[in-house]
């Protein structure tokens, strides 16, 4: 595999990034750095999502322009995204004049193929899911069930994309493809999703919504949210009805496409639909994530629980983003919901990355440099059982990344750190030296150094920063593809000082977890 394109799901610009968006990039961008470590030519996609009648109603309320708007929230995703080392190839904006023009390309190919046609509507319109709601989508009460609001009931001439034309062509290949979606057990979901599917609006009338894509030839109306924003992955990569850029055939199908388990049916379905009808190839694979709630609870603007990630940041001073990239992304089994604590971040990230991981590289640099004047002598250089250990968690941390199960391959690392505590608990280097066994003790430095290289390269996707630094002080190559690491990697004669050792990552000592603290 040459190449390897992820997308993440465009964010609404009506606010700031929560931890909930952050979760969902971490991810994606985990996986994106462990496939950097196994193809020449990743690319991952993130972006915005900037049209519609919310964004339109907000903007009114302030008094400013809705381009104004997205221009301003647009940018503190962009910020977010920077801090948190979200290393993205590009990021779309759904305003940007390219997407624009090729979105309606798309809706006028549509059009004439008979895909989409004009007729009057009336229905349920939830706008905080900017759809068309069935009875299925409500609550005994009436409300939405993602929302908890009752939809509005809206009556205008809209064009229909036809979904069901294509609905037999997605159960079959959902079926015969029990791998696309990830985890499998939603695909079943999907599938009772199918089975009352109707034709959807994929336009309003511009006297409802204003703010959005005009539909060419036909300027009282403007093009809906799906084709709009479904397109972006496709559109980012220059697609074109017509004439489809080199990028675009060079990228395009994504291996995978990283969602919310809230989203799943928009790109199981409709987007599925759109791909088919434009005659594009499918994407591999579709990774539904489940949601963050916060302290058990899910977020609310109404409960005051809404986290963002810059609070978790400066609250817990953090000049590198790696903790909360590493708790992020083991937040939760694949497709399974996650939490966040202020005490749970604090206690797991401290266990893992300070106690373990970096206290196991810093008290062996520190012996070797006590015992031996941080020299590996030759005679230190000696085969060991863990060596097996390490290259064992390469298959299975890869294994599980092939899954896109982010969380499983982290314990795979961390089992793997805990077996290098062991042998240095069992092998007692201290010890050896006090007895004089010098080259005993410096045989189990040395087999402690080398596998801390194979850490340093399976931890990187999640903590850049950190897996860096580990990596300088073992003079070790980071960019080591995953299939070229070897066990042989720390060199003979002078290896490290006593004033290069530097802790990778400090104990978190900060008290987010005092709420008193936050008031």
């Amino acid at each position: 595999m040459d190449k390897f394109y992820t997308t993440t799901a465009i964010d609404y610009v009506n606010g700031a990034p929560h931890i909930g968006h952050a979760y969902e990039k971490i991810l994606t961008n985990v996986i994106y750095r462990h496939f950097t470590q196994r193809v020449s030519d990743p690319y991952m996609l993130t972006g915005v999502d900037e049209h519609g009648i919310k964004i339109q109603k907000l903007a009114q309320s302030m008094g400013i322009e809705p381009k104004e708007l997205c221009d301003t929230n647009a940018q503190k995703f962009a910020d977010a995204w920077k801090r948190l080392d979200i290393n993205y190839s590009q990021l779309i904006r759904t305003t940007s004049e390219e997407h624009k023009k090729t979105v309606q390309k798309i809706f006028k190919k549509l059009i004439e193929q008979g895909d989409i046609y004009k007729n009057s509507y009336k229905g349920l319109y939830c706008a905080g899911c900017e759809a068309f709601l069935s009875d299925k989508d409500l609550d005994e009460e009436g409300c939405c069930l993602i929302h908890k609001k009752k939809p509005e009931e809206v009556s205008e001439e809209n064009y229909f994309f036809k979904l069901t034309k294509y609905k037999q062509r997605i159960i079959d290949h959902i079926k015969q493809n029990p791998d696309f979606i990830v985890p499998s057990f939603r695909a079943n979901e999907v599938l009772n999703q199918l089975e009352n599917i109707e034709d959807i609006s994929v336009s309003r009338a511009k006297t409802n919504v204003s703010w959005g894509i005009d539909v060419l030839d036909d300027p009282e109306q403007v093009i809906y949210v799906w084709i709009d924003a479904l397109s972006n992955y496709i559109t980012a990569l220059g697609y074109d009805t017509e004439n489809p850029s080199e990028k675009f055939k060079k990228y395009w199908p994504a291996e995978v496409q990283v969602i919310g388990k809230d989203i799943l049916k928009f790109h199981s379905i409709y987007w599925l639909a759109l791909l088919m009808a434009l005659d594009i190839e499918l994407p591999k694979h579709l990774l539904a994530h489940g949601w963050i709630t916060i302290d058990e609870a899910k977020m609310s603007k109404s409960l005051g629980n809404v986290v963002s990630p810059d609070s978790v940041m400066d609250s817990f001073n953090l000049e590198e983003p790696d903790a909360l990239r590493y708790y992020m992304a083991t937040a939760a089994p694949c497709g399974k919901d996650g939490n966040y604590s202020d005490d749970d971040f604090k206690e797991k990230v401290n266990a893992h990355l300070a106690n373990s991981m970096g206290n196991l590289l810093n008290r062996t640099l520190s012996m070797l440099v006590k015992y031996f004047d941080g020299e590996i002598k030759p005679e230190f250089v000696q085969k060991s059982p863990l060596f097996d250990d390490a290259i064992q968690a390469i298959k299975e941390v890869k294994h599980h990344f092939d899954y896109f199960e982010v969380s499983e391959a982290a314990q795979k690392i961390v089992e793997l750190v805990d077996k290098t505590n062991k042998y240095v608990t069992d092998n007692a280097p201290w010890t050896l030296a006090k007895e004089e066994k010098m080259t005993e003790c410096g045989v189990v430095l040395y087999t402690v150094l080398e596998i801390m290289c194979v850490i340093s390269s399976l931890i990187y996707p999640y903590c850049p920063n950190i897996a860096t630094k580990m990596a300088s002080q073992l003079k070790y190559d980071i960019n080591t593809k995953l299939d070229d690491i070897k066990i042989e990697n720390i060199k003979t004669g002078k290896l490290i000082s006593k004033e290069e050792i530097v802790p990778v990552f400090l104990r978190l000592d900060s008290e987010l977890a005092d709420k008193s603290k936050k008031k």
